[in-house]
């Protein structure tokens, strides 16, 4: 029989979890892929490196500046695993980010043809052929960074956060490839304190959705959290050590969240008495909880 039947478990871990990610400048997209706390492999369009000079060693990175580039990776990562899947060199795959490939990739196809159209339309398939390709790489988490943009609707005058990609048709596409989609936000506290987290589900603000089941509204914004949630794996909860006098820590701070249907508002607190304040009101219902990370002015 030429068809392999396996269970549905073991379908998973063998394709691995496949994420898109996207933020906003400086929202520490970079910094999120180096977090998996396994051998990982980030492949990088762009110059913003620094944020990770001090990651483990664990952490590996190419630099791409064209398409050829980013193909010979490819193949090279899928002949890998092909041939022997238990001793590929890298568990995580990062694509950081496809925003700035497809700028590549569109600059290449400008050269090719000077009827903007041929390019854009080239663009389109060349980018979904391309991140089809490293999604469906066996044996990999793999996740694809972009940057983000905002969509205002002329009719409702909603605006909306998506993923940014050249041309306005290959936008849309992406968070169709893929099970995941989180938006990477940092939003401020009351004492106007940045915290970052990934919003795991649609609202009216943010394109983002969790096929898993398995994740909160809002989840903390690290790949081992994320990756053993979705497994089923117990998280342990993070011991935090103080810092030494004169350094920054970052600090894990569990927050509450609400929803307002009738102004379609979200909001988060921190104090229990204001938490049951806002509760206590019929017209508001409560999504969850999750922690956020109090970020160091280094990482904000």
């Amino acid at each position: 029989m030429a068809v392999k039947i396996t269970s549905l478990k073991e379908a998973v871990a063998d394709n691995g979890i496949k994420i898109l990610v996207h933020g906003m400048a400086g929202s520490g997209k970079t910094v999120l892929g180096a977090t998996a706390g396994e051998t990982t492999l980030i492949i990088s369009a762009e110059a913003g490196l620094l944020s990770i000079s001090d990651a483990p060693d664990y952490i590996s990175v190419a630099v791409v500046k064209t398409l050829a580039d980013l193909t010979e990776l490819y193949t090279m990562l899928k002949d890998v695993v092909e041939s022997n899947p238990v001793n590929k060199d890298y568990e995580w795959i990062v694509l950081d980010s496809i925003t700035e490939i497809a700028e590549v990739v569109l600059a290449n196809e400008l050269e090719k043809s000077p009827d903007p159209r041929k390019a854009y339309g080239a663009l389109q398939t060349e980018m979904l052929k391309l991140m089809k390709g490293f999604r469906d790489l066996p044996h990999y988490h793999v996740m694809m960074v972009a940057k983000q943009t905002r969509f205002t609707d002329d009719f409702t005058g909603i605006t909306t956060y998506v993923p940014a990609m050249p041309g306005a048709k290959l936008g849309p596409q992406i968070p169709y490839l893929f099970d995941e989609v989180f938006a990477l936000r940092v939003e401020k506290d009351e004492e106007g304190v940045d915290y970052r987290t990934l919003q795991t589900c649609r609202d009216i603000r943010f394109e983002a959705k969790d096929r898993s089941g398995k994740l909160e509204f809002f989840e903390k914004a690290n790949l081992k959290h994320i990756k053993n949630k979705i497994y089923g794996n117990t998280v342990a909860s993070e011991v935090v050590e103080e810092p030494e006098e004169g350094e920054a820590a970052d600090q894990p701070v569990f927050l509450k969240y609400w929803a307002h249907p009738e102004s379609d508002s979200i909001g988060m607190c921190i104090e229990e008495d204001e938490w049951d304040t806002i509760i206590s009101d019929p017209s508001s219902e409560e999504i969850g909880e999750a922690e956020y990370i109090r970020l160091s002015k280094a990482k904000a």
